[in-house]
């Protein structure tokens, strides 16, 4: 990999990472972001406020969690991190401590289908068992709810979303968030009306053909 093409992933890892502030979707250093590139990972510092960081901040891994480049430490959620890109071929990963999906956690073990952007999704969106954060066990009970999904959410905590770039990742944590609040908005005056299974299976099958690029 050439040095030029390293340093545009620590800056897209360090531009999201604060979008991610700007957005409301964390709080300080919570939550953390990452991209791989062949053997290498792209990680987020821990503890470190993301407008101090620069691209060399930004520590490399190899998928075994080995440090290659940088001086600080990863992110305690980097076994979180390594399991999606082990186990599910990930592109780039994107945790939040979003508001409304950590507060969906407490109630639902899924995100109701209220709307046909879940498709994206790769259908319902999971909510993975409880386990304290930077553990293995974590990573474990992640993995389960990301199975064949592009999206997760971990109870009592935040939202873990992958995609084939940065970009789509984030995209997907955002869109997870307004999926949480659109129901917990519309369950506060009733019973939110949900899409069916065939409709949201269907809509799957569509989104998998959907979009294009520009030059």
């Amino acid at each position: 990999m050439s040095a030029l093409r390293l340093a545009e992933q620590r800056g897209e890892v360090i531009d999201i990472a604060r979008r991610m502030t700007s957005d409301r979707l964390v709080v300080g250093t919570s939550g953390n972001v990452s991209v791989r590139s062949g053997d290498l990972v792209a990680v987020t510092p821990s503890g470190v406020e993301y407008d101090e960081l620069r691209p060399v901040d930004i520590p490399l891994v190899d998928l075994s969690g080995e440090v290659v480049e940088g001086e600080l430490k990863p992110t305690s959620e980097l076994p979180m991190h390594l399991t999606a890109y082990v186990e599910h071929d990930a592109g780039a990963v994107v945790h939040t401590h979003s508001l409304h999906a950590t507060a969906l956690s407490l109630l639902r073990d899924e995100v109701p289908a209220v709307h046909y952007q879940l498709a994206d999704y790769g259908g319902a969106v999971r909510v993975a068992d409880y386990a304290t954060f930077g553990t293995d066990a974590l990573a474990v009970s992640m993995s389960e709810a990301l199975r064949d999904r592009n999206g997760c959410i971990l109870r009592n905590h935040g939202t873990v979303t992958v995609g084939n770039s940065l970009t789509k990742a984030y995209n997907r944590a955002r869109q997870l968030e307004w999926l949480c609040e659109l129901w917990l908005t519309a369950a506060k005056l009733g019973d939110p009306a949900v899409l069916s299974d065939e409709e949201l299976a269907h809509c799957s099958t569509l989104f998998a053909g959907y979009g294009q690029s520009v030059r």
